[in-house]
């Protein structure tokens, strides 16, 4: 059905707009996708005693369908860590990633199938910085999952990314053209930036990011001026990024990679604790963002996954690691809940994280063909 449902679809471009003639209109839902990231266990999250994030727990797991036993597959070669757990998200597919430069430890992924993003713009008219991931300020490595390696979708289709990465690239920049400082000063800067461009070949092309992304960094700064003191760090960051995203740009697929959990490598408990208030406190803002603006309002799906679990061993120094790939760094939650979706049940069989994808694919009525999950359908109302 899909397939011949493509096919029918007109492929000639359009001199305009350069866009596949019927690439469609989107009318809804938004999708606001929110990693409950850095790694994090059930039982300082879903487990009322214990928990660490009470909004999220007591008030949103009401309005929806709570899955409180998904895991990440046991299978060969799948790890249970940040970026892969993302890109598991993202893509509906579990892949042994390798770093793209083959770097010993390194992080940076490209997923061989498309993600979530491609195919909704693939299938519908969506600016790119209406299909956004919201990123850490120092995970640089998370920028490469903006776009697949896939033939029939990558570059054209990706998202775009807000992230003080970005940020930086974007002062820099407008600070070189500007030019209005000494000459030793101004190579200091242009050195900067190449050093920051070669982190991700994504960002080194100016043209890749649109005028509306450019706008955004410029009332950023108005707000919060050039030095990087004023505004907030860690998630907080990304909750602030994300509210002024969805007044400014108005997305309509949105990821928010939360992380602060994950400072708990750091040694102290208490980084992952705080870590999980910060993310509840996060995600209590954005959902009243959404909920007082009349667009987003009865008209958004929100998912809320982590990206992976955490292990608990008790003869670490930090008793919470995620390296070890035990039990409980396979096991997650996922919250579904907002437009179409059952409020109020908790469901227990066991689903898998890869479901995610293509639940929100079928949400946004998207034919997504390279999902492997099945879309988990107690939470379709």
């Amino acid at each position: 059905g899909a397939m011949s449902a493509l096919a029918g679809r007109g492929a000639g471009l359009d001199a305009d707009s350069a866009l596949p003639v019927g690439r469609r209109p989107y009318r809804g839902p938004n999708v606001v996708m929110i990693r409950f990231g850095g790694g994090v266990r059930r039982r300082e999250t879903i487990e009322a005693g214990t928990t660490y994030s009470p909004y999220f727990l007591h008030e949103l797991c009401k309005r929806g369908t709570l899955y409180k036993d998904m895991e990440i597959s046991n299978l060969e070669g799948v790890q249970t860590s940040h970026g892969q757990g993302t890109l598991y998200l993202l893509t509906g597919k579990y892949n042994a990633y390798r770093d793209v430069n083959t770097q010993f430890l390194g992080e940076r992924f490209e997923s061989e199938v498309p993600t979530v993003f491609e195919y909704f713009r693939k299938e519908y008219d969506i600016p790119d910085h209406q299909a956004l991931i919201i990123n850490g300020e120092d995970r640089t490595d998370e920028e490469f999952y903006s776009f697949s390696n896939h033939h029939l979708f990558g570059v054209e289709y990706r998202s775009n990314v807000l992230s003080l990465y970005r940020y930086k690239v974007f002062l820099l920049r407008k600070q070189i053209e500007r030019a209005d400082m000494p000459e030793k000063e101004l190579a200091e800067k242009k050195k900067q930036l190449a050093k920051l461009e070669a982190l991700d070949i994504r960002v080194a092309d100016p043209e890749a990011q649109s005028p509306e992304i450019n706008r955004f960094w410029e009332d950023w700064r108005t707000f919060y001026g050039e030095s990087g003191f004023v505004n907030p760090r860690g998630d907080r960051l990304l909750t602030e990024l994300t509210v002024r995203a969805l007044k400014q740009l108005r997305p309509k697929l949105l990821i928010v990679n939360f992380n602060d959990p994950d400072y708990v490598h750091w040694g102290n408990p208490m980084h992952y604790t705080i870590g999980i208030s910060v993310i509840d406190e996060g995600i209590k803002r954005i959902v009243e963002a959404v909920e007082a603006d009349e667009e987003y309002r009865g008209n958004t799906v929100f998912a809320i996954v982590p990206d992976c679990g955490r292990d608990t061993n008790r003869m670490m120094d930090v008793p919470f690691q995620h390296h070890f790939g035990s039990r409980s760094s396979h096991e997650i939650f996922g919250l579904f809940f907002g437009a179409g979706i059952a409020r109020g049940q908790v469901v227990d069989r066991t689903v898998d994280q890869i479901s995610v994808a293509a639940t929100i694919s079928h949400a946004m009525n998207v034919a997504a063909d390279h999902t492997e999950g099945p879309v988990l359908s107690e939470a379709i109302a």
